[in-house]
């Protein structure tokens, strides 16, 4: 059947796929304020300074934290999307979001308030978490299920688009402070103003994701009486094969982004010494490279998904090996690592979004999707600087590079479980 003649559609394109942009660049730009900052600002301010190495490796802890509970939003948040519809659950989750990053701006520090002040900041680190679990999955479903049958990865990739558009808004904001203001008045107050500003972000994505009606697909399965009593118990008794399929699928991007931008930040700018202001532009540079590929991914994704996913994840695996003489190699080495390394980011994130949600049925896509992209995130992400740092350290960096091979090798493993999704049936 096809989606376009299940309903009048009540939003135009350009509604939907500026509804999925806006939220996610919101969401993401949350998400990478509180990277960067766990790399520059915590460390310093919010942990003891008598062991600085210490400060960083627990910073990282709770910036691990979000990952931990995106499983949690993605379970509660897409019980409700797949229940209630998605339209609403996107408003919940993009409002808890927007109220645990606002309030890490207003947090006392170390100093005035001890030991309080790291639980406080994990605490909000949670709140983003529980936030960022139900947001991704519903924007790319507002994408994809208001998508014609054969530009469904094209619609899936605008989501996927706010992380780079967040990431490079993030940054910059940082490398601007870092260059309006002293060492003194960025650690006194500079930091707390992107978290802050981030109210202004979150009313914008509210107010658009408020004039948007639900999804075809959606109000067409609950016209069927398609509804799930708890869809996350479906999908571990129905579809625990897609799940784990997922989640491998997910994982090499996962790994690949945060040595890129968490772990390359943190290494660079301490064991490379590479000034902060000079790092964050050649991360910002590289962020061009991610935004350029999705949309090509995308494009590549509508002659098929599989193809495309296991000949980037192969590039994944080979770039490990080029990783540390890249990184090692002076400032034009270290750029054209994050150059080609956010390439191929953007090459696997691209058609993601899409190729995962084709995995479920209609009834908990919502719950099945974000689990999956979640427990990835658990897996690559929340580990990877922490794993990264160590490995480095005690190791030496090629073995970071290797540890993204094998996350590689294991992501064409979970591409192998799967069958080509490009001509699934949504509506089915």
């Amino acid at each position: 059947m096809n989606v376009q003649n299940l309903q009048k559609p009540l939003n135009t394109p350009r509604q939907v796929l500026f509804a999925s942009l806006v939220g996610t660049t919101v969401e993401f730009f949350d998400f990478y304020i509180y990277a960067t900052a766990a790399v520059l600002v915590f460390p310093k301010l919010f942990f003891p300074k008598s062991d600085p190495a210490s400060s960083t490796l627990a910073s990282l802890a709770t910036f691990g934290i979000a990952f931990i509970a995106r499983p949690i939003g993605s379970a509660v948040f897409g019980h409700f999307g797949d229940r209630i519809g998605r339209k609403k659950t996107l408003v919940l989750a993009l409002s808890t979001m927007g109220l645990s990053t606002f309030a890490i701006g207003v947090l006392p520090s170390y100093a005035a308030i001890g030991i309080i002040a790291p639980l406080l900041l994990a605490l909000c680190r949670f709140g983003q978490g529980i936030g960022l679990g139900g947001e991704w999955g519903g924007a790319v479903l507002l994408a994809v299920e208001n998508a014609p049958p054969n530009k469904r990865a094209l619609y899936g990739m605008f989501p996927q688009l706010g992380a780079p558009i967040g990431f490079l808004l993030s940054g910059g904001t940082f490398l601007l402070l870092s260059r309006w203001l002293t060492d003194a008045q960025f650690f006194s107050f500079g930091w707390r103003l992107p978290f802050l500003a981030s109210a202004v972000l979150v009313l914008l994505g509210l107010y658009v994701r408020l004039t948007i009606t639900e999804t075809p697909v959606f109000e067409a399965a609950q016209k069927r009486g398609e509804k799930t009593g708890v869809p996350m118990f479906s999908v571990l008794r129905n579809h625990l094969r897609e799940l784990c399929a997922g989640v491998l699928v997910c994982l090499a991007t996962f790994v690949l982004f945060y040595l890129m931008t968490v772990f390359a930040l943190s290494w660079g700018t301490t064991a490379l010494h590479y000034p902060r202001a000079t790092f964050l532009q050649i991360q910002l540079f590289g962020i061009l490279f991610f935004a350029a590929t999705i949309p090509i991914s995308a494009l590549l994704a509508e002659r098929g998904r599989k193809p495309l996913m296991m000949g980037v994840t192969i590039a994944i695996a080979l770039f490990g090996f080029a990783f540390a003489p890249m990184f090692s190699s002076g400032i034009i080495g270290a750029t054209a690592m994050l150059a080609l390394g956010l390439a191929l980011m953007g090459m696997t994130y691209g058609p993601l979004g899409t190729i995962v949600s084709e995995l479920f049925p209609t009834p908990v896509r919502y719950t099945g999707s974000s689990l999956a992209f979640s427990l990835a995130g658990i897996l690559g992400a929340s580990l990877a600087p922490y794993a990264a740092t160590w490995l480095a350290t005690n190791h030496g960096l090629p073995y970071v590079g290797y540890y993204l091979t094998t996350s590689a090798i294991l992501t064409l493993i979970g591409l192998m479980l799967i069958q080509e999704t490009k001509g699934s049936d949504l509506t089915a």
